[in-house]
This record gives structure tokens, sequence and C-alpha cells, in this order.
């Protein structure tokens, strides 16, 4: 039996792998895709202390390095099941390729950007999920914003202040974002609102160079140039096999606070899959440094 389950491992559960080794518990990391998280799908990344410029997959693997050399231990696979012993009060994580157990479990299941679906989307340079994450590299360009909510019209606001031209492509007639967001945008002369489109192919060879709109009540189709595109049509937390053990909010984030404490004993959530105002590779590790040390505390009694 393993001290403390982590489930994830993405900055959030890497962090708390590393935390509970330092206090010599030991820990099972589990990861359904890469380790790493949604960090290895950023070419560049500028915003983490103490690097000027990585990828995401360089900071994944020194992560990960990281954990293996304080002795944290990894499986891949997909946890389908918690179970709960009754008796004992430990856990078992059941995955495809069998059981683990464990006396804590720390949540750092994180949260999947929705996609567009289209092809090469995640092969394209220039395809991107946050703006305050990526925009710096699109300074002086013209970009598009995917999206009409608050997500979409606050990274629009962001990219107006950095990029040449931002257009925004809402699929509905209208924008649905605060309409104090909403106003914002209508004041900047260097954003464009294009409603009632659906964006149906990305254009270039390496490089994104722009995409192809239809409009839904003509179905007529136009290409638009671009050297960048932000998605933000929302987040789907990876929370769905826990339900029994934690609280979820409206949106389907663990309903946990900045202790990282569920409703359940012995359970912790950490990361992008927990109720956060802001998301970010920096805030998530926050969180894995909080959810260890709490299940450090509730395994020693305290």
């Amino acid at each position: 039996m393993y001290d403390i389950l982590i489930i994830g491992g993405g900055p959030a559960g890497l962090t708390a792998a590393v935390y509970a080794r330092r206090a010599e518990k030991s820990a099972l990391v589990i990861e359904k895709d890469a380790f790493g998280g949604q960090i290895t799908h950023s070419p560049r990344v500028e915003n983490i202390p103490g690097f000027v410029s990585l990828s995401g997959n360089e900071f994944a693997e020194k992560l990960v390095d990281q954990a293996i050399a304080q002795g944290a231990e990894f499986e891949a696979g997909e946890v389908t099941e918690l179970r709960r012993d009754p008796a004992t009060g430990g856990f078992t994580a059941v995955t495809e390729f069998g059981e683990f157990e464990g006396k804590a479990v720390i949540l750092a299941t994180g949260a999947k950007h929705r996609e567009l679906g289209l092809a090469r989307e995640h092969e394209l340079e220039g395809v991107s999920y946050c703006a305050v994450c990526d925009g710096a590299f699109y300074k002086g360009m013209d970009v598009g914003v995917v999206g009409g909510g608050n997500s979409a019209l606050q990274e629009a606001v962001l990219l107006s202040g950095l990029c040449k031209k931002v257009t925004i492509f809402q699929d509905l007639p209208v924008l649905t974002g605060e309409k104090k967001l909403q106003e914002e945008l209508a004041g900047k002369d260097n954003v464009e609102v294009i409603c009632g489109v659906h964006v149906e192919e990305l254009l270039g060879e390496a490089e994104l160079s722009g995409v192809v709109i239809r409009k839904t009540e003509t179905e007529e189709c136009l290409e638009v140039p671009l050297q960048g595109l932000f998605v933000a049509i929302g987040l789907l937390p990876q929370n769905e096999p826990f339900t029994e053990y934690i609280d979820l909010n409206a949106w389907g984030y663990a309903d946990s606070d900045e202790t990282c404490v569920t409703k359940t004993s012995g359970v912790f959530a950490a990361g992008d899959c927990r109720s956060k105002r802001i998301r970010q590779v920096t805030t998530a590790a926050a969180d894995g440094a909080v959810a260890a040390l709490k299940a450090i505390d509730y395994i020693e009694g305290r």
C-alpha cells in the first residue's frame, strides 16, 4: 500500500509527488495520457519562474525527472473507479492494468480544453488554447479567437493590447459574455466580431496561415488570413469517476477551496480539476504542494 495515490501526472500531480517524497511518504502517480499534462502541448513557455524560455515538453521532462529522483513511482493507465475500504479507510484506484492501494488520494486530473475537432489542430503551429500563455508570441500579428463567452472575450481583450488585429468568431447570433466585456471590446479599433459562423478548416503547412469560416445562415464559406488562432470554447474537468467522493460545482469542477480539501477525509483535489479562478501551471504546482502537505497531515493524524 502506498501512502499517497496521485491521480494525474501534470504539474499539480508531479509537484505533489515531490512534496510527498520529501516527507518520506511513498507516492504513486497514475496518468492516463502524457506525463506532464496539458503543458506538453505548448511549444514555448515563458511564464514559469526560473526559466526564461523552454518548451512544454522540456518542462514536463524536468518535472518527471525531479519526481523520479525523489523516489516517486509511476503507472500509465486511466483510473476508472475509486473504492474505499470501510474497515481500513484506505483507497483502491482501479485501472485497466491493475489496482493500486493508498492511504490517501490526490485528484490532480486536470481539465481539458474543448477542441474544434479539426484536422491538424494539434500539428499546426499557431493554434493555442491560452492567450495568457501564448499571446506575447503574436505581438503585432493578426489573430482570431473562437468563442463568444466570458473566457473568449477575456482572451480577446488581452490579445487586443498585443496584436495588430483580433477577430472573434462566434457560432451563435450574438456574443454571450458579460456586457462589460462586450462594451470594452466594442471600443477597440483593432477588434472585429463575426457572429453566426463556424470555423470549418485550418489553413497552412507547418504554421497556421488562416481559417475557413462558414456562415450558418447562407452556408457561404470565406477564408480569413491569420497568424494565430485562440480556441476558447470551454473546459472539460476530468472528475467524472470520482463524484462519490467529491462535490462538484455547476461546471463540473471539484468544489474545494485553497486548502484542496474535499468532502471525503483522505481525498484532496489539486490543479485545474479544482474550482478556482486562475488556471496556470504555477497555480497548479501550488495546489500540488498544498494537497501533498494536507495529505501528509491526514496520514500522520494531524
